[in-house]
């Protein structure tokens, strides 16, 4: 991306997304009983809740009854159908993983086999989008947690909390275009979670070979743990990478999730929180809610002048719904350098 002169003024970025994450598969209806909802009907009322507080994008899991995380699919359904009815307006964005958490005491935090997460584009309603992830990665989510940002949490467990330690995200190459196909073919919008340069320059160039021909819609995931750990110069990196025309979310975990989003609000990107990411105050005094970190990210955006996106502006940015006919359309429409013409083409043109 391109920061030229001026572009640290609010009146020259685009109004603020926040996408709110507040169902936390990792997390235990106990570890936060005010604020974890387990009802369809109570996560329905999350959804609303965080829609009127100012997010326009809500990230998507599902409870079952006796608080887990669901890995049914038809509960997906139940949940984006009442959520479309109550918030028609709000982009829903699935989590790729389904549910990463452990069926049973002692098992191992994974995410679901490949041909189950291809079945997201089977969705009925569909979502307007759903995370996608390239490469297969480490994802150590505990990383970057302190002690007492467990305390009094079901992580306590050594057990739990090492099943998240241990935990890989598969994201081979083969599966990631046929996933992303399955999506196009669907209309449903691929957005793409990227853990470090690498993955980048490995979205990109399913773009150059025309795997994926829509626009590019990113989170920058700072966790550590197999991920880039969230500082500025990582985030510098990913940016002088990052064309001017893709849309781009920062995210991260714990108390390093409000300074990251701060930097992301003062640079003109945007924004995810939730208690999937965060449980904590910056003091680590009291639990916060999910709304109550929206509502935080709305006042700190307000206090320096940019202005929150509504649902409408959101679509609009995030080009909902959009596809592009060629690789040379969608290259020129994200603000890539155009795929070299003659000569040697290179693995950025290798068919598939």
């Amino acid at each position: 991306m391109n920061f030229l002169d001026g572009s640290l003024y609010t009146e020259n970025q685009q109004p603020l997304i926040i996408t709110a994450a507040p169902y936390a598969p990792a997390w235990v209806p106990s570890d936060f009983p005010e604020d974890i909802p387990v009802t369809i009907d109570q996560q329905i009322q999350k959804a609303v809740d965080c829609y009127n507080a100012g997010a326009t994008v809500l990230h998507l899991h599902v409870r079952e009854l006796d608080g887990k995380g669901s890995k049914r699919l038809s509960k997906f359904n139940e949940l984006i159908a009442g959520v479309r009815n109550a918030v028609p307006e709000m982009i829903i964005q699935v989590g790729g993983s389904i549910s990463f958490a452990p069926e049973t005491e002692g098992a191992a935090a994974k995410w679901l086999s490949d041909d189950t997460r291809h079945m997201l584009a089977e969705l009925d309603p569909k979502p307007d989008q759903v995370t996608v992830t390239i490469n297969t990665s480490q994802m150590n989510v505990v990383e970057h947690w302190e002690d007492d940002d467990v305390k009094g949490t079901s992580m306590e467990d050594p057990n739990v909390y090492n099943a998240y330690k241990e935990m890989t995200v598969p994201a081979q190459p083969g599966w990631a275009e046929e996933h992303i196909r399955r999506l196009n073919a669907a209309g449903i919008q691929s957005a793409f979670q990227c853990y470090n340069i690498n993955s980048f320059e490995s979205v990109e160039r399913l773009i150059r070979r025309g795997v994926y021909k829509g626009p590019l819609v990113m989170n920058w995931v700072a966790i550590g743990g197999g991920m880039d750990a969230p500082n500025i110069y990582n985030l510098a990196n990913f940016l002088r990478a990052t064309p001017d025309g893709a849309v781009l979310t920062v995210e991260s975990s714990m108390r390093n999730v409000l300074p990251v989003n701060m930097m992301g609000i003062a640079m003109g990107l945007h924004v995810r929180c939730g208690i999937e990411d965060n449980l904590w105050n910056q003091s680590r005094t009291r639990r916060m809610s999910s709304v109550e970190q929206i509502e935080q990210l709305v006042r700190i955006s307000r206090e320096f002048g940019r202005n929150i996106a509504t649902a409408e502006e959101a679509r609009d940015i995030s080009k909902i719904g959009v596809f592009y006919d060629t690789v040379e359309e969608t290259l020129l429409a994200n603000g890539f350098a155009p795929n070299r013409n003659g000569g040697t083409q290179g693995f950025l043109r290798k068919a598939v």
